[in-house]
């Protein structure tokens, strides 16, 4: 019989770049999770690029240009014209939810001058708009 020292195998030398399976497994995860990394930063980014068009439905350019309009306003931020854009489109939203359930009373789906005025004349937060409809 042979020696225990002679029926071992030597070593077999691993080529350079050839990794093992659990080494390969973590670098996909690695290379994985570097990718959705990459992939929400270019997202943020893009996002960051252009929140006001995902955010507001009215152009900026028109409400800047309302804005300008203002002998009195010199100069506007961008963060203000969107404040102000958001700001609009909430107050309509909220006055024509208000109209249209007066058109609702009244059976008709459409939304009239009517509503508008008495919408304005039923809510407190409207009594600044009283008389400007006329």
């Amino acid at each position: 019989m042979e020696d225990a020292e002679s029926s071992v195998l030597p070593p077999v030398p691993v080529p350079v770049g050839v990794v093992g399976e659990d080494d390969h497994d973590q670098d996909h995860d690695q290379d994985q999770e570097s990718r959705q990394s990459a992939q929400l930063d270019a997202e943020a980014e893009t996002e960051a690029e252009r929140p006001q068009q995902k955010l507001l439905r009215l152009p900026l350019s028109r409400i800047k240009g309302l804005i300008k309009a203002d002998p009195e306003v010199t100069l506007a931020s961008q963060e203000a014209v969107f404040a102000i854009g958001k700001a609009t489109e909430l107050f309509v939203e909220v006055i024509a939810k208000d109209a249209y359930t007066f058109a609702l009373q009244a059976k008709r789906k459409t939304i009239q001058r009517k509503d508008l005025d008495h919408a304005v004349d039923a809510a407190d937060e409207f009594a600044f708009l009283e008389g400007t409809l006329e």
